[in-house]
Formats: C-alpha cells, structure tokens, sequence
C-alpha cells in the first residue's frame, strides 16, 4: 500500500490551476444556460453519455455502436443549433469581473433608467423595467422580443411608448445591456394587496416573490415611480432617491445595516385603505 502511494504523481500548483479553470468554465456555463431551455438539452445529453458508458461496461454492442456512430453528428448538430447562444457564452465571460466590468458603467446603466423613469412619470406613460441581480432571469427574457442593446434613455422611452408594439410587458436589464423587451411576468397571489395596485404591480411583485431582481414599476394612472424587490414595494421615488435605492440594491449582494427597508404587500394595503 505505501509503495502504491509513492508512485502517486505528485499535485502540484500546475494541477490546481488547471482544476480551477475547468470548474470557473463549467460554473459560467451553467449560469449561462440556468432557467433556459437549454438545461434540459443538457441533461438529455448527460442522459445519452450515461448511456454509452453503461453499454461498455455491461458489453451492449448494438447500443454501443449506434450511439459511437451518433454522437459525433449529435455534437455537430448541437453547434449548428446552438451558434447564437454559443456566442452569447463567449461574450458572457468577456463580461465577467475579471474582465473588468466596471461599477462607472453601471451608474451609466442606472442614470438611464432613472431618467426614462422620470421622464415617463411625468407623462403618465406605464411602464416596467426589471433589472437582474443575482438570480438569472433567462427563462423570462425568452417570454419577450430579444433586443441585446445598449441600456439608453432614447430606447427606453421608444419602449414604453403607447404607439410601439413593445411597450405592453417588461423591459429587463442584465448587466449593462438591455437583453429584452415585451417580457411576461408572472402575477402575485398575495390576496394582501390593495386593489388599487394594476396589473403592472401585481407582475413586478410577482417576480420579485421568486427572483431576487429589482423592479421599477411607472403607474400610468397617477404617474408614481415605485421600486420592488424581495416581494415588496416602495412608492412614491423621485429620480435621486431612486438612484440611490438602485445603486445599494445593485452594488451589494446581501442586505446591509442601512440598506432600504420595502414595504410589504399588507402594509401598503393598510396605508392605502
């Protein structure tokens, strides 16, 4: 046994960095493709890998020929399929923070936002725009028209405008880009809430019961901006303190002694009575 041991090659820091790029790669992929439809295309492919092991090591010959013959096409069909997100995958990591993704950039991505917020407000013009935090948000932007631009006041306000066929579902941010428009959310049950809350509302309280993402909501019938996260809303921002509010909710991972406290769907049912 401890002769066995001694002839082990010998783990060195070569060997340490090597894992840890293979598991860095393997972890934005599977960010990547979190609540897509691409997880169980995934899976399907672990299951037809399973598969042909199991056909070596219990001797299925006929199994084990056909899917020796196929995968290789199967591998192919999958970059045929799968160019768009396989460059979505490329630009990602070149996205990441060690690339350098800036925090002066994201104030860009805020002041936008803030703006257009306001500027609707003062036009009584609805509108929702959901930005991403920790939690992907994949599986929604596919419900809506993929857009992958640049966050500005001029596109959102373009959005949001009654005459555009986009302007009726949510607008969502990851990052700096603005990956999506005419986006569906999923409605609150809270049988709590006021029923002076729209369906705009009542959609960005529904995402943010099951996501972590920040919601700006635009009432079309008062002009109020609110701010929801967590489950909760916050009403009545003026564009600094939403700015504000935006930067503590995107700049820090956990809630903090400081950070905002949102009300919940009861409270603003009993403010509003």
């Amino acid at each position: 046994m401890s002769s066995l041991l001694l002839r082990l090659p010998e783990f060195t820091w070569v060997d340490l960095l090597d894992v840890l790029i293979v598991g860095f790669i393997i972890y934005q992929l599977l960010q990547f493709i979190r609540g897509t439809h691409a997880v169980q295309m995934a899976l399907g492919g672990a299951v037809l890998v399973a598969f042909y092991w199991v056909s070596q090591l219990l001797n299925l010959e006929t199994v084990n020929w056909i899917l020796r013959t196929f995968l290789p096409y199967v591998v192919f069909g999958v970059i045929v399929i799968f160019q768009a997100e396989i460059r979505k995958v490329l630009a990602h990591l070149g996205k990441t923070p060690l690339f350098g993704f800036s925090k002066q950039r994201t104030e860009e991505v805020i002041d936008e936002v803030v703006l257009a917020a306001t500027t609707l407000a003062a036009q009584r013009t609805g509108a929702i725009v959901v930005l991403e935090r920790d939690m992907g948000l994949r599986s929604y932007i596919e419900t809506g028209i993929a857009l992958d631009a640049l966050v500005t006041y001029d596109l959102l306000i373009s959005i949001f405008n009654p005459g555009t066929p986009l302007h009726d579902g949510a607008a969502v941010i990851q990052g700096n880009r603005l990956a999506a428009a005419a986006c569906f959310l999923p409605l609150t049950v809270n049988p709590e809430l006021s029923r002076q809350l729209g369906s705009r509302h009542r959609a960005a309280i529904g995402l943010s019961e099951d996501t972590d993402a920040a919601v700006v909501v635009v009432s079309e019938e008062t002009g109020t901006i609110s701010l929801v996260f967590d489950g909760r809303i916050r009403r009545d921002f003026d564009g600094r303190g939403l700015k504000q509010t935006l930067l503590d909710l995107l700049e820090v991972t956990d809630r903090e002694e400081g950070a905002p406290a949102a009300e919940d769907g009861a409270a603003v049912a009993a403010r509003e009575k």
